[in-house]
C-alpha cells in the first residue's frame, strides 16, 4: 500500500472519531517489513475520560500488546495529525522506525512544529519523519469539526 492509502485508511478512522463527537485523529501502526496493520485506533479523550486516550498512545499500546512487546522497532506509525509532546514522546519510546503524519499542527504540535520534541538532545530515539501526507484532507476534517462546534 501507498503512503496515501494508509493515510486514507486513518481519514477514515478520524471520520468515525468526529462521529462520536471526538476530536478527529487517529493513528495506524503498521509492519514495515509486511504491510500490516498491526494496530489502529482514535481519539477517545472526550468519552474514555482519559486525557491520554489520544490516537496515538491507543494505537501503540494495542501494538505493543498484540506484539507481546514495549518496543516496536519495525514498525511505522501514519497518523493524521502531527503528534502532541505526549505522543511524541509515546513514539520515541516505542522506537516507532519511521513517522508519517498528515496535517501539520502549529498550536500543538511537537515534531515539526512547537518544542520540535526529536531535535532535543535528550531525545533517546529518533523515527524518521515524514509530514504533509494528505495534509489538506487531514486538515479539512479538523476544521470542519471544529467550526461545527463553535457553530
Amino acid at each position: 500500500m501507498t503512503h496515501e492509502e494508509y493515510m486514507q485508511i486513518a481519514l477514515d478512522l478520524a471520520r468515525q472519531a468526529a462521529a462520536e463527537d471526538e476530536v478527529p485523529v487517529a493513528a495506524l501502526v503498521v509492519d514495515a517489513a509486511s504491510g500490516e496493520i498491526v494496530a489502529e485506533a482514535y481519539n477517545q479523550s472526550a468519552h474514555g475520560s482519559d486525557c491520554s486516550a489520544h490516537a496515538e498512545i491507543s494505537a501503540i499500546r494495542a501494538a505493543c500488546e498484540k506484539r507481546g512487546t514495549t518496543r516496536l522497532w519495525d514498525m511505522d506509525m501514519y497518523v493524521t495529525l502531527e503528534p502532541c509532546t505526549m505522543c511524541a514522546a509515546a513514539i520515541s519510546f516505542a522506537r516507532i522506525r519511521n513517522l508519517y503524519f498528515g496535517a501539520a499542527d502549529e498550536k500543538g504540535g511537537a515534531v515539526v512544529s512547537g518544542v520540535k520534541f526529536y531535535d532535543s538532545p535528550t531525545c533517546h530515539h529518533r523515527p524518521n519523519v515524514v509530514g504533509g501526507i494528505c495534509a489538506e484532507k487531514c486538515g479539512q476534517l479538523l476544521k470542519d469539526f471544529f467550526k461545527a462546534k463553535r457553530g
